[in-house]
């Protein structure tokens, strides 16, 4: 099997390139797939051989063995995750930039590999918070970092230092953990839904500091409830990453785009090859100057997904970079995927879940429980939407993200992507029964039920309140999400179309 040069070179570790006591030395790590180590064939610091007898490999228990006495009667065992220490005896490095080639014989055939790392001065006299190298979520790491903070700032953490879980849970979520931020949550509802993947009645959780905004939405699910409920529907789901390839000139970009058509067999095959999940929908493409931009869109399952395309789309890169022509310069993400910013090409074409909650608001119900009728919130919605296009808005609603962060904090989202799902399309009309149908379309709604911060403590128990933690759940977090949102919007615009909006804030906003 042969291995893409950009993901062999993902094995060796940047800034592990320094001198010690002995020589220099490097790492690298299997970040790919379980494999074994034949045979090291030959190692080059600035095209420059390095003699074989003067290297040994130190494993990560401190062993230490002599690089020629690697072969295939003798290998190593080199299973994904495993760091080799690659160390140079009697060779000093100059401070500043280096090349190194290392090229070994493996499982996988014979592989090579050329990058570029420095040897640094490292100033003795900066100041750090405290980390444990070996063991950084060890109670004694923690209470020195806590230490630290508090003889640094001179202030006491009694709160930030209070939390219930285990530490060692946090690996991979955070880094210098030293204490906690605790947000009140409440919970609204239950909310009926009809949706396809959220059927019933579920409370929600909100996760926020600001007053009304618990008993607003609790409102407005009243509302939706005298109404036979709200009804849900994801009608996208992908996730994307945008490379760039850069070419000579116009014509090699544009035919660079047919090649890309042509190649999508293997492109695709390369891409799901890092992924058991992971499967990619489509590449579209965007031609601007000798500049050639391929969005990369997944599906991603329960995941966000984020992380999972980009080292999928690395991969597939790294198969255009070793067969298409003419590339001079690439970069993995060009900002046309927009990762954390909102962007028209979201709105249009989805990232997330891109769903839809609708519901038809009895007219009793609106005259009895907000004290407006459908024709007012009809004629106050219009108005809005000149507001909403004035101002250059990506939501024409009332506070959608409102909701959306509150349930984002309680069930372990990645809470700057409400940069991207605070889009919002919001559209009424008036029933021949002169009740209000009104719907909210979020195109870039990105979730998760497995993964990143959801399996925390108190996020997973927010995600079991509604049933959604685990694997074939994202769909239906994502459609209680969004009529939790509309339920929002009934609310506010009912108050703000009724002039009950300020005296609400005055009632339970304030704590002053």
């Amino acid at each position: 099997m042969k291995i893409p040069s950009m993901l062999l070179k993902r094995m060796y570790t940047y800034a592990s390139l320094k001198n010690d006591a002995e020589g220099c030395r490097f790492s690298i790590k299997n970040r790919l797939a379980d494999a074994v180590l034949n045979n090291l064939i030959s190692i080059k610091i600035d095209d420059k051989d390095v003699e074989l007898e003067t290297v040994t490999l130190q494993l990560e228990d401190s062993t230490r063995i002599m690089a020629p006495k690697v072969t295939p009667e003798t290998p190593i065992d080199f299973p994904i995750g495993k760091v080799l220490h690659v160390r140079m005896g009697g060779m000093k490095l100059t401070t500043g930039k280096h090349k190194i080639s290392l090229n070994f014989d493996s499982s996988y055939g014979s592989l090579s590999f050329t990058v570029e790392d420095s040897i640094a001065d490292r100033p003795t006299d900066r100041v750090t918070v405290p980390y444990d190298k070996e063991n950084d979520y060890a109670p004694k790491a923690i209470a020195e970092r806590r230490k630290f903070v508090e003889d640094y700032s001179d202030c006491n953490l009694e709160h930030v230092s209070q939390y219930s879980f285990n530490p060692e849970d946090l690996r991979g979520n955070i880094e210098n953990f030293t204490g906690v931020a605790q947000i009140p949550i409440g919970f609204a509802g239950p909310v009926k839904i009809n949706g396809e993947h959220a059927q019933g009645e579920f409370i929600v959780p909100l996760a926020t500091t600001e007053g009304t905004l618990v008993a607003s939405y609790n409102r407005g699910i009243k509302v939706i409830n005298l109404s036979g409920g709200v009804k849900t529907t994801v009608v996208a789901d992908c996730m994307q990453r945008a490379p760039v390839f850069i070419f000579e000139d116009a014509r090699a970009s544009r035919e660079f785009k047919v090649w890309v058509d042509e190649n999508m067999e293997s492109i695709t095959e390369s891409a799901e090859s890092t992924s058991r999940v992971a499967k990619l929908l489509y590449i579209d493409t965007y031609l601007a100057g000798r500049f050639a931009y391929l969005r990369f869109n997944y599906e991603t399952g329960d995941a966000a997904g984020q992380n999972m395309v980009g080292r999928a789309t690395f991969a597939a890169c790294s198969w255009i970079l070793d067969h298409a022509k003419g590339i001079k310069k690439f970069y993995l993400e060009s900002n046309l995927a927009t990762d954390k910013k909102h962007s028209q090409v979201n709105i249009m074409r989805t990232r997330g879940k891109r769903v839809v909650a609708e519901a038809v608001i009895k007219r009793d119900v609106l005259i009895q429980q907000m004290r407006v009728d459908p024709e007012g919130l009809y004629y106050h919605s219009c108005i809005s939407n000149v507001g909403s296009m004035l101002s250059g808005a990506n939501n024409n609603g009332a506070h959608s993200p409102n909701g959306i962060t509150a349930m984002f904090i309680a069930t372990g989202q990645d809470v700057a992507n409400v940069a991207e799902s605070s889009a919002a399309i919001i559209y009424n009309e008036l029933t021949p029964e002169k009740d209000l149908y009104i719907s909210i379309t979020i195109p870039s709604l990105i979730v998760a039920t497995y993964g990143g911060g959801t399996g925390l403590a108190t996020q997973k128990e927010c995600l079991d309140s509604m049933g959604c933690f685990g694997r074939g759940k994202v769909k239906k977090l994502a459609e209680i999400i969004a009529a939790v949102t509309l339920a929002g919007e009934i609310s506010l615009g009912s108050a703000i179309s009724s002039l009950d909006w300020v005296s609400s804030h005055e009632t339970y906003g304030r704590n002053r």
